[in-house]
């Protein structure tokens, strides 16, 4: 009589093959996000110790960051301080749509890990915009320029994706405060200050533009002439204040303490 064997195990062999592979795999990117991490933090905190390092390195593994997770779009710009409109600083925003008439950004010096953190920015639409009192109004700039200028850019994505992204922030205002004067220090002295957006050419430094195009690979000319079909909007009153000549900033009070 012929023997025969019994083949009962190869689906547990399988099955069991599968199971190494999925594990190898989710190693394997525990790995790279580890290497990622670690090479991430050699490039800052200079000076701390290995123990804190390592801290650092573990806690960038294990901790969820879904405020940081869910900021989904890279904007490069400039802005000028309200009531100087010499001092020009490149400006790096990370953004979330947190509701549909909402964006909130933090803005950094640069994209980097070393970026300084040096403010914030909110994003409306024109409708809320235009509901807001009259003294609010005076914090908020408009983007209509800064689009069709090309001076706004989302640099990395497709011009065509990055075009019907400004198709609708062409009509948004937003209210920025820088937290660190980093065009003065390299540290954050001070207090907040107010800050604004171009209006019209001649306003923003050519040649700083021209060198963060350098240092992205885009051309700002380039996203005007992309741009030129993207309907400008008629500015809402109130914004843009320091255009009649008079602005408003920040300063540092005295004030009783209250228990």
């Amino acid at each position: 009589m012929a023997s025969t064997r019994c083949s009962c195990d190869s689906g547990r062999g399988t099955a069991g093959a599968v199971g190494f592979g999925v594990a190898l795999g989710v190693v394997t990117t525990v790995g790279i996000t580890l290497g990622r991490k670690a090479a991430t933090l050699a490039k800052i905190g200079k000076g701390h110790s290995a123990k804190h390092r390592a801290l650092d390195l573990a806690a960038g593994v294990l901790q969820p960051k879904y405020p940081l997770e869910a900021m989904s779009t890279y904007l490069n710009g400039f802005h000028m301080y309200a009531d100087e409109m010499g001092r020009q600083v490149q400006a790096s925003h990370f953004c979330v749509h947190l509701r549909h008439d909402l964006h909130q950004c933090v803005i950094f010096d640069r994209n980097a890990p070393d970026a300084r953190l040096i403010g914030i920015e909110y994003i409306i639409g024109e409708d809320r915009f235009r509901e807001l009192p009259e003294d609010e109004k005076r914090l908020w700039h408009s983007h209509d320029y800064e689009v069709k200028s090309g001076i706004l850019a989302a640099p990395g994505i497709p011009d065509i994706a990055e075009k019907t992204y400004f198709e609708d922030l062409v009509r948004t205002y937003g209210k920025t405060f820088h937290t660190w004067q980093y065009d003065r220090d390299d540290f954050p002295y001070g207090i907040p200050r107010l800050m604004m957006a171009f209006t019209a050419d001649g306003q923003a430094d050519e040649a700083s533009i021209r060198d963060r195009d350098r240092a992205l690979g885009i051309s700002a000319p380039g996203k005007r002439r992309n741009r030129a079909d993207i309907p400008t909007p008629q500015v809402a009153p109130g914004a843009n204040s320091w255009e009649s000549g008079r602005s408003v900033q920040t300063r540092l009070d005295e004030v009783d303490f209250e228990r």
